[in-house]
C-alpha cells in the first residue's frame, strides 16, 4: 500500500529528484565540509516542513529526493534551501561575514518527479558515486 501524507485538505505524495551544483561546479563538497554542508541542508528541510527521503553529497553536486508539501512549489523549496543553505555555509562553515553576495550554488537546479516507482530513484541516488567511479575508471582504460 502506498503510504500517503496529509494535509488539512488534501491527501499527497509528491516527491522529486533534485540535483544541485555549487557555482562553477568546483569540487568543494568533500571531508568534514560536505558533513557540514549535509546537516545544513537536513536541518533547512525540517525547518519548512520538507522531508529528504534519500540524499547523497558528491564533490561536485548534490543528488536529493525530496517530498514536498502541494502548498510549496518546487521552485520556492529549492529557493529557499539554495539561499538559505549559501548563507549558513559562508556563516558556519567558510567563517566569512559578509551580509550580502553570499554565492555557493549555481543558478539553476535539475528536478523530475518520482510517482510511484520511488525505489528505482532512491536506489539510483545511492549508487551514483559507485557508477561515477566506474565510468572514470572504463575512460582511464581507453
Amino acid at each position: 500500500m502506498h503510504d500517503w501524507q496529509s494535509l488539512s485538505h488534501v491527501r499527497w505524495d509528491c516527491k522529486y529528484h533534485i540535483v544541485i551544483v555549487p557555482k562553477y561546479r568546483k569540487r568543494k563538497l568533500y571531508g568534514k565540509f560536505r558533513e557540514g554542508v549535509g546537516q545544513i541542508i537536513k536541518e533547512l528541510c525540517n525547518q519548512k516542513g520538507l522531508e529528504m527521503v534519500e540524499g547523497h553529497l558528491m564533490p561536485d553536486h548534490i543528488h536529493m529526493c525530496l517530498s514536498i508539501p502541494p502548498k510549496y512549489s518546487v521552485a520556492f523549496a529549492i529557493g529557499f534551501l539554495k539561499g538559505k543553505s549559501a548563507v549558513r555555509i559562508h556563516r558556519e562553515l567558510l567563517k566569512m561575514r559578509r551580509v550580502t553576495g553570499l554565492h555557493f550554488w549555481s543558478r539553476g537546479y535539475c528536478v523530475s518527479t518520482v510517482g510511484f516507482d520511488e525505489e528505482t530513484i532512491r536506489k539510483y541516488i545511492r549508487e551514483q558515486e559507485k557508477r561515477e567511479k566506474d565510468q572514470l575508471d572504463l575512460d582511464l582504460d581507453d
